[in-house]
């Protein structure tokens, strides 16, 4: 540091602040799977033949 140089702050990658946060990481992990859960469901209900 010579001259009153500042020291140069280190960026962050998007994708580790990403991983880094708990509580996004949480709503994820139960979002995510609810989400596709659901989709399964109402495909699965579509799929089912019509009775007569």
């Amino acid at each position: 540091m010579e001259n009153g140089e500042k020291p140069q702050l280190e960026r962050i990658p998007a994708m580790q602040q990403l991983l880094d946060n708990p509580f996004l990481l949480l709503f994820l992990g139960v979002t995510l799977p609810t989400v596709l859960y659901l989709i399964w469901g109402i495909m699965e209900v579509a799929s089912v033949p019509v009775a007569h």
